[in-house]
């Protein structure tokens, strides 16, 4: 029988438990990881919405790194005490996946929000035996014990601190891949970022590695903007006041930037972000979209507009990549990370959702 101490929620608008639950036995092409370390990401927080309310009771969370308990007979390339990074669920074996463009997997919804697809049943089962949804984006983390499918298992060198590595399954390959992957941005051009929680400064970093000068950072937290001037930005602009926005965007650019990106999903901050691109720029939209947008004649004249999910990322060849990077350092995303033990998972969310926190990380108690 495997029993984790996991993080439950019961309700939209009630605080986290932490319980001891009882997993379903893993299938033969997954694996079982002791959970060292999660992220907590802001999507983790859509679990709370309306739509998802009979998915409750469930354990979130999907950006983890942790240690291999146990490996499936039909699971190759990963040995017990391997050292991994987690992330998304994907079939493998769809167009998009078979293109190496796994987080358009043709299941990705299905897989990471609703916990289809899965080998199991609901995941888990609580104290009064009563089923748990412990397939949040196929993990599940926000536990001291989890089952994966092989694929989203990324194998780390154990000299890396696993406490660092958590986020980069989820946050940081979406900020890291809207610049290297979906918007392939370079050298001499420019880039205006809205939003500079963690995956807008994961963005402005990879941004920074690949050379480019020109980073222009919006957002409405002046402890977030310090940072991003600190980290390489080389404008930083208070958000609130959108026409003010594209004056001072305008200011630094000229005709506007190359790129802009919005992690915020608001309206009126992603038409900001297309009204800031020079002609025939790409804005990338990134954040969970909370409203209507409505473009007009001429809002996307000789412009781009591009949806990116997952920062169109490969985890199994980016995540390595941005690990070098950091070696090398080139990419100090470990600058973003705030510590909280497990046991303060409501803090660290709220310190998520205020913006108090740019990346909380739980590290995991391990009794269960």
């Amino acid at each position: 029988m495997l029993s984790a101490s996991a993080a439950v929620l019961r309700a939209g608008d009630q605080p986290y438990t932490i319980e001891e639950v009882t997993l379903d036995q893993p299938a033969d092409d997954q694996l079982v990881v002791r959970v060292t370390a999660t992220g907590f990401c802001h999507t983790d927080a859509v679990a709370r919405g309306p739509e998802l309310a009979d998915g409750l009771p469930m354990i979130t969370g999907h950006e983890a790194a942790g240690v291999v308990e146990w490996v499936g007979p039909d699971a190759s390339g990963i040995d017990v005490g391997d050292h991994v990074v987690l992330t998304f669920s994907y079939c493998g074996s769809c167009s998009q996946c078979s293109e190496n463009h796994p987080a358009y997997c043709e299941t990705f919804v299905e897989r990471n929000l609703f916990g289809r697809f899965a080998t199991g049943g609901s995941g888990a089962t609580g104290s009064a035996g009563e089923p748990i949804m412990a397939r949040w984006f196929g993990q599940s983390t926000f536990a001291t014990r989890t089952i994966v499918d092989a694929r989203s298992a990324v194998v780390v060198d154990r000299d890396l601190p696993l406490a660092m590595l958590a986020p980069l399954g989820c946050g940081i390959i979406t900020g890291a891949g809207t610049v290297l992957n979906a918007l392939g941005v370079r050298p001499g051009e420019s880039l205006a970022i809205f939003g500079v929680g963690a995956v807008g400064l994961a963005a402005l970093l990879a941004a920074k590695a690949v050379g480019v000068e020109s980073i222009i950072a919006i957002d409405l937290h002046p402890s977030r903007l310090e940072l991003a001037a600190e980290l390489g930005a080389s404008a930083t602009v208070l958000g609130g006041d959108n026409d003010a926005v594209l004056e001072q965007v305008r200011k630094h650019a000229g005709q506007g930037t190359h790129y802009s990106i919005d992690t915020t999903g608001v309206p009126d901050v992603i038409l900001s972000a297309i009204h800031s691109l020079r002609a025939r720029g790409t804005c990338a939209l990134v954040g969970l979209q909370v409203g209507d947008v409505v473009l007009q004649g001429t809002t996307l004249a000789g412009k781009q507009l591009v949806g990116v999910t997952e920062g169109d990322a490969d985890p199994t060849s980016l995540i390595p990549h941005l690990i070098q990077l950091w070696r090398d350092g080139q990419f100090p995303f470990d600058r973003l990370i705030e510590t909280f033990p497990f046991t303060a998972i409501n803090e660290a969310e709220q310190a998520a959702l205020t913006g108090r926190a740019v990346k909380p990380v739980l590290i995991m108690e391990q009794s269960g």
